[in-house]
């Protein structure tokens, strides 16, 4: 659907502030899709990023500093997702034997467990292949890098 109709204006300064507010509308819609899935976990978003990141960096540890640096979003409190994800038992924590400052973060197998059972309910590929090509997907995405330049 154009974003003419999906918020019920056309008037735009230009194609860029056209492009931006389409941007910034899809990033909500896709937002919205994702949070469907993460709250049959009770995940967030952002705990759902930080479960990939630590799954990805497993079996080393992770340190909150790095967890910052990988996130999708920068503006998140990390240190209280990986607190919260440790309520729910999804991460470890304990003191880094090297560095005593520094506190290491591993996944539990109940995280890798509940990231499983998402992975196997849930493809990313399944929120697009009913729109783009998988060509098309990787045209957006390639488009998208050039934005950030």
């Amino acid at each position: 659907m154009k974003i003419e109709d999906e918020i019920q204006s056309s008037k735009f300064e230009d194609n860029y502030h056209k492009a931006v507010i389409n941007i910034s509308y899809t990033y909500s819609w896709l937002n919205n899709l994702l949070r469907i899935n993460f709250e049959r976990y009770d995940l967030t978003s952002q705990q759902f990023n930080v479960l990939r990141i630590l799954r990805g960096q497993s079996p080393k540890p992770a340190t909150i500093n790095m967890i910052k640096e990988r996130m999708l979003d920068k503006m998140s409190d990390a240190s209280r997702i990986v607190d919260r994800l440790m309520q729910k038992e999804l991460v470890s924590r304990c003191t880094n034997n090297i560095d005593r400052r520094a506190v290491d973060i591993h996944i539990s197998q109940k995280g890798l467990d509940v990231l499983s059972k998402i992975d196997q309910e849930f493809k990313t590929a399944d929120l697009l292949k009913h729109s783009l090509t998988e060509d098309e997907a990787a045209t957006l995405s390639d488009l998208l890098d050039k934005l950030r330049g």
